[in-house]
Formats: C-alpha cells, structure tokens, sequence
C-alpha cells in the first residue's frame, strides 16, 4: 500500500449514470487486477474505495456510478485536479492461464475485468464474458469486449440481450462453468455461488479504512471472519457465507 498524488488526466460520462476517470502518478504498488484505490475527495471525511479498471505504465482507470454525493462530485471533478488516494490495496483475482476462464460482470461490476481480459489475451486465451445490467443505459464498453471476448449479454428488461439475469444466460447459452471470476451485485454473487461454487467473487463493503485496520469491512467465511479491505476483495465463491 502507499499514499499518493494521482492527476486526473480524463473524467468523462461514458453511460447514464457511469464514468470514466483515467489518472497519472506513481502506480508502482497496484500490481494485481482485481484490487482497488481509496480516494479522498474534497469536503467528504471518508475515501471512496474503487475497483481499478485497468493500469498500464503511470496511469491507472477507474470506472463508478454516480449512486450518492461523493460520486457525483467526483463526476465533475476537472482534468488536473489531483486527488490523494491510496493504492496497492486488496488482493485481486488468482488468474489461472491453463483454462479458458468466464467472467461474469453484473452492471457496475464490469469495472474490474478489462484488465483481466488484456491479461487473457495476452496468453492467446478469450474468455467468456456474461454480463447482466438492468437495461441498456446500464452496458457500457462493448466494443472492447465483443473484440476481446466471447461476449453474452443480458439485460432484466430484455433491451439488449437476453431478457433474464446472469444465472439464466449461463443455463440458456449452456455455459461451460468449469472456473469463473465474478463482479457485481451481492445477490448475483451469493445466487452464483450457491449454484457453481468453483470460482472467485469480488465483494464490496462499506469500508472505513480501506487496508484491514479498522475492521468495518469484515464478513463471515467458512475459514473464519475476513475482511473485505485485507484478506479480499476477492475469495473463493465457495468460502463465503452470505
């Protein structure tokens, strides 16, 4: 972990509601996909904690959904504002480049795959992508994944896709569940895990900290209590007890 200075060098609308922010400045300590930064903003006593969408060199991306005051200042924060925020924290996915894994993103938690993705292709392996949203508004980014992946959508009003939720595209495309990384609401990941318990979940937590010294974040696994902020974001689907 380490506190730094990160430049906003691009923050734009990209969906209703979703942004994009890319940021400059030392990001030697992110090292995994899948973990995420703790920023502070201006006039808000507690850091907002921010899957990492993908980093790369001296700049690192983050997507969020404008869901409460802090994020819709964030939304208008100007190109050259500098936030503090720090980084290197969480553990991230265990990738394993022997398989050809699923990603399953539920609406905003998308956010953590495109690295993932760049990663996979890396080793000449396309993942399979599910990815479920409420509607349309909801989908950002396709063009990169339809490239990238072998994609299926879906959508609970049926705008884009198949009409149902993500558990009910795997079952309808016949999807091959033998390992996956999932993202996204915790009744998708606790519905997804009691169903294919051979995968990884990435949780959220109302976080006070944001690296294991407060406690706020704990949850219950099958291995005793663990925090959200220290030993996860990211666990093995079949160790939760949601």
């Amino acid at each position: 972990m380490r506190e730094v200075e990160l430049e906003i060098i691009e923050n734009k609308k990209v969906s209703k509601d979703i942004y994009f922010m890319r940021l400059k400045g030392d990001i030697s300590e992110v090292k995994n996909s899948g973990e995420f930064i703790n920023i502070t903003l201006p006039s808000h006593y507690l850091r907002r904690p921010i899957s990492v969408n993908n980093f790369e060199g001296d700049h690192l991306d983050i997507l969020f959904k404008v869901l409460g005051l802090g994020t819709k200042d964030m939304a208008s924060l100007q190109i050259g504002h500098k936030l503090n925020c720090l980084v290197g924290l969480g553990n991230g996915f265990n990738l394993n480049y022997n398989i050809t894994p699923v990603l399953v993103a539920g609406g905003i938690g998308i956010a953590p795959f495109s690295k993932v993705i760049s990663l996979y292709n890396e080793h000449n392996i396309k993942p399979i992508l599910v990815y479920g949203a409420r509607s349309k508004d909801d989908i950002v980014i396709l063009d990169e994944f339809k490239e990238k992946t072998d994609l299926h959508i879906c959508t609970d009003d049926g705008s884009l896709g198949f009409k149902g939720n993500v558990i009910e595209l795997i079952k309808h495309d016949n999807i091959n569940m033998e390992y996956y990384y999932a993202c996204g609401p915790y009744i998708m990941l606790k519905n997804l895990a009691k169903e294919y318990p051979n995968g990884e979940v990435s949780l959220e937590a109302r976080m006070g900290c944001g690296f294991g010294a407060c406690m706020g974040c704990s949850i219950k696994t099958s291995n005793g209590p663990k925090r959200v902020c220290k030993e996860g974001p990211v666990f093995k689907a079949s160790e939760v007890e949601f």
